[in-house]
């Protein structure tokens, strides 16, 4: 009996499990395969070149350049997307009308990347932006924030964190949802005011949400493109450029060279791959998963 059931799981496995391999595991090893190889297109043959792709990296400055760009972006915009969620969280979460207000914050995330960068466009436009209008009247005169290298690559992380922060405010409330009530009452009985609270109760007991939300933030920071794409193509100069676009442009768009792309993809997975790992050691010890 028990082995049939085995069987009948492992039947209503089977067409989720076929999928993921078909579309996740074959390309995922393919490109593997390919980041060994001179393939490009309109070259029928594939020569094996063994670690030539990867040590070509070593000397493509632009592959550096797009690499310090992103790890910036990613460390930059890592307190915000911690932060800003977590504290419209724990207001909403007592606060009136906040069924309404959350939908408000989450609105931004329903927007697709190209919407959002269109948009961001518009507001920041030297001649037509609203954003820029109102920062002239405050200050004097306007600025091209998209077109000066000191601050392309913050407008891109503050228009990251308008976008996201309505999900990660989601994934907060659901946590807060689960701390048990009494605590706070029995912190009030104590004296306990609302900053001690949330410093003694709410973030220890948040732990495991903050884990999830720190580890989700990097991965996806580490493979930003839309919105540089969108709002910046990369420029000024090189200043935004990411190790995605990169990649972009050397398989599709400058060189169509789809061994050295899949070099650059497993060397960006190894380095997603080894800050997961690091974060998970360093916060599990002290997070109750």
């Amino acid at each position: 009996m028990a082995r049939r059931r085995g069987l009948t799981a492992y039947g209503f496995l089977a067409p989720g499990l076929l999928l993921f391999a078909a579309f996740r595991v074959y390309p995922l090893l393919d490109g593997l395969r390919l980041s060994f190889t001179n393939a490009r297109l309109g070259r029928p043959a594939q020569a094996f070149v063994g670690l030539a792709n990867y040590e070509r990296l070593l000397e493509d400055t632009r592959f550096h350049v797009s690499l310090w760009n992103t790890l910036f972006y990613t460390v930059a915009s890592t307190l915000p997307i911690l932060a800003i969620p977590l504290l419209l969280a724990v207001a909403l979460n007592r606060g009136t009308m906040r069924t309404v207000l959350r939908g408000a914050f989450f609105f931004p995330f329903t927007l697709s990347v190209v919407t959002v960068g269109l948009t961001w466009l518009w507001l920041l436009d030297p001649v037509v932006g609203p954003f820029n209008y109102y920062f002239g009247w405050l200050v004097g005169r306007g600025r091209s924030w998209l077109s000066e290298p000191g601050t392309a690559m913050w407008v891109i992380i503050a228009t990251t964190v308008w976008w996201v922060a309505g999900y990660y405010l989601v994934i907060y409330l659901a946590g807060l949802q689960d701390i048990p009530r009494d605590l706070y009452e029995s912190a009030a009985l104590d004296g306990a005011g609302a900053i001690r609270s949330f410093w003694a109760i709410t973030l220890p007991l948040l732990r495991p949400v903050l884990l999830f939300v720190f580890v989700t933030h990097i991965i996806g920071s580490f493979q930003i493109f839309g919105q540089v794409f969108v709002l910046t193509q990369g420029g000024p100069g090189d200043s935004t450029r990411t190790v995605v676009q990169h990649l972009y442009e050397t398989a599709f768009q400058n060189f169509f060279a789809f061994g050295a792309a899949s070099a650059m993809a497993w060397v960006l997975f190894a380095i997603i791959l080894v800050f997961s790992l690091l974060q998970f050691r360093l916060l599990r010890g002290h997070t109750e998963l």
